[in-house]
C-alpha cells in the first residue's frame, strides 16, 4: 500500500488517562478515509497528534515517508497537510471574497488571484454571496467557506474535523460531493465524522477508534454489518 500519512505504535497520556494507544494506522494516498467512534473515542486527540498541537508520547508520525512526529503545526502544513476544523475559522467581518483572497494571498500571483477566487467561489457554491459579510453567511455556507481556505493551499492530506456538524441533509450532500471532487483532483482525505449518511457517501475505507485504540477497519458496507460495532454506539462493550 502506497501510504500518504502512518502512524506506529502511537501513544499519548494526558497525566495518568491513555488517550491514544499504540494506535498502528495506514491512510493510502488517493483515498477518502473516515475516522469514527462514540464520544470518548479518542478521534479528536489522534487528529490533533497529526496535525501537531498534541505531541505523541511515544510512537511515531510519518507523512510521505518522513517522520513529522515533533514538527510544528506549520511545518507540517507547508508539507501539503490542510485542515478545516468543526468551528469555522472565517474572518465574520469581512467578505467571502476578501477570506478566500486572504487564504490565497501568499499562493498565488496577483495576477492569477482573481480567476483562482472566482474558480473557487463557483466550486464552493459561493459565486452569488461574494460581497457579503463571512460572519452574515448561513452555518453551511460558512463551512464551505472554511474548506475553501483549507484547499486554497493545494494540499495533498486535507483533514476534515466533522465537516457537515450542523448542516442540513442537502448541506451535507452537497459537501459529500466537494469532497469526491477533490478527491479525483487528487486530494487525499481523512474525516472525523459522525453523521453515518455522509460517511456512506464520501468513505472509501473507515477506522472505528474505541478507548484510543482502533477497534474496526474495512468499507463501510464491512464495517455497517459489524455487530461489535454496533455494540460499542449502543454503550455495550466497555473494553
Amino acid at each position: 500500500m502506497d501510504a500518504i500519512l502512518e502512524t506506529r505504535a502511537l501513544n499519548k497520556w494526558f497525566g495518568g488517562l491513555h488517550v491514544t494507544g499504540g494506535v498502528d494506522f495506514a491512510l493510502e494516498r488517493g483515498r477518502i478515509h473516515c475516522l469514527i467512534g462514540p464520544n470518548g473515542a479518542g478521534k479528536s486527540t489522534f487528529f490533533r497528534l497529526i496535525l501537531g498541537e498534541h505531541l505523541p508520547t511515544s510512537g511515531a508520525i510519518l507523512y510521505e515517508g518522513a517522520d513529522i512526529s515533533r514538527e510544528k503545526p506549520f511545518q507540517r502544513i507547508r508539507r501539503g497537510i490542510s485542515v478545516k476544523f468543526q468551528v469555522p475559522g472565517i474572518f465574520k467581518a469581512l467578505s467571502v471574497r476578501q477570506n478566500l483572497e486572504i487564504a490565497l494571498q501568499h499562493h498565488r500571483s496577483a495576477a492569477s488571484l482573481g480567476e483562482e477566487i472566482d474558480r473557487l467561489l463557483e466550486f464552493l457554491k459561493l459565486t452569488d454571496a461574494e460581497r457579503m459579510l463571512a460572519g452574515n453567511l448561513s452555518h453551511g455556507q460558512k463551512q464551505w467557506l472554511e474548506i475553501g481556505m483549507a484547499i486554497a493551499l493545494k494540499p495533498r492530506l486535507l483533514l476534515l474535523d466533522e465537516p457537515t456538524a450542523g448542516m442540513t441533509p442537502d448541506e451535507t450532500f452537497a459537501t459529500g460531493e466537494m469532497v469526491q471532487a477533490l478527491n479525483r483532483d487528487g486530494v487525499t482525505v481523512l474525516a472525523v465524522e459522525h453523521d453515518m449518511a455522509f460517511v456512506r457517501q464520501i468513505a472509501q475505507a473507515v477506522t472505528v477508534l474505541h478507548f484510543g485504540k482502533i477497534f474496526a477497519q474495512g468499507t463501510i458496507d464491512e464495517i455497517v454489518a459489524d455487530e461489535r460495532v454496533a455494540a460499542i454506539y449502543l454503550g455495550e462493550v466497555h473494553a
